[in-house]
C-alpha cells in the first residue's frame, strides 16, 4: 500500500492507474497467501485490501449494470466498462489465489461478487468450526505467570476481536 502512495505523489492524480507498475502489483499479490481451506477469513481480508488498493473492488461493491446498448449515454458506457474491467481483474486475482484443489469445488462464475459469495459459502462450515475452537480456547486459557500480564491481555483481546469478526 505504501508504494502506491509514494508513486501517486509524483504523478498527476488522473494518472494513478498508470503508476501501478507490474512490480507494485506483484508486490500486492505476493502478500495474499493462497486459500488453502484453513485461512479463509485472512484470505478474504487480504483480497479485499488488495482489490481496494488497486481500485479493482468496483465489481464487488456494485451489482452488474445492464448491458450496453446504442441508447446508453457516454457515462453509462464508461460505468459499464469500469465495472467490466474491475470484475474481470477481480476474478483473475481471486481465482489465481485459490489453491487448485479448492478451485474445483467452487462453482464457476463470471461475476466477482457471485464468485466471492460461492467461496464464502464453501467455507461457512469451517468458519463455524473455527469459531467453536476459538471460543473453547478463550474459555480455557488462563494466565500462566511466565509471560507478562500485558501479553496475556493482548492475546485474549486478539481472540475476542477474531470472534467478533466471525
Amino acid at each position: 500500500m505504501w508504494n502506491y502512495v509514494v508513486i501517486c505523489k509524483h504523478v498527476n492524480a488522473n494518472d494513478c492507474d498508470a503508476a501501478l507498475s507490474s512490480s507494485v502489483i506483484s508486490g500486492y499479490l505476493s502478500g495474499v497467501k493462497p486459500l488453502n481451506g484453513t485461512n479463509f477469513l485472512t484470505w478474504k481480508e487480504k483480497i479485499s485490501i488488495v482489490l481496494g488498493v488497486m481500485d479493482l473492488d468496483h465489481g464487488l461493491r456494485i451489482d452488474a449494470p445492464t448491458a450496453i446498448t446504442a441508447q446508453n449515454t457516454i457515462e453509462q458506457k464508461a460505468a459499464y466498462e469500469k465495472w467490466e474491467r474491475s470484475n474481470c481483474m477481480s476474478l483473475m486475482i481471486m481465482k489465481s489465489s485459490i489453491s487448485v484443489a479448492i478451485r474445483g469445488a467452487i462453482p464457476n462464475s463470471n461475476d466477482a461478487k457471485t464468485n466471492l459469495a460461492s467461496v464464502e459459502e464453501q467455507f461457512n462450515g469451517s468458519s463455524k468450526a473455527q469459531t467453536s475452537t476459538l471460543i473453547m480456547k478463550m474459555l480455557t486459557t488462563r494466565y500462566n505467570g511466565t509471560s507478562g500480564v500485558c501479553e496475556h491481555i493482548m492475546m485474549m483481546n486478539d481472540m475476542a476481536t477474531k470472534l467478533k469478526g466471525m
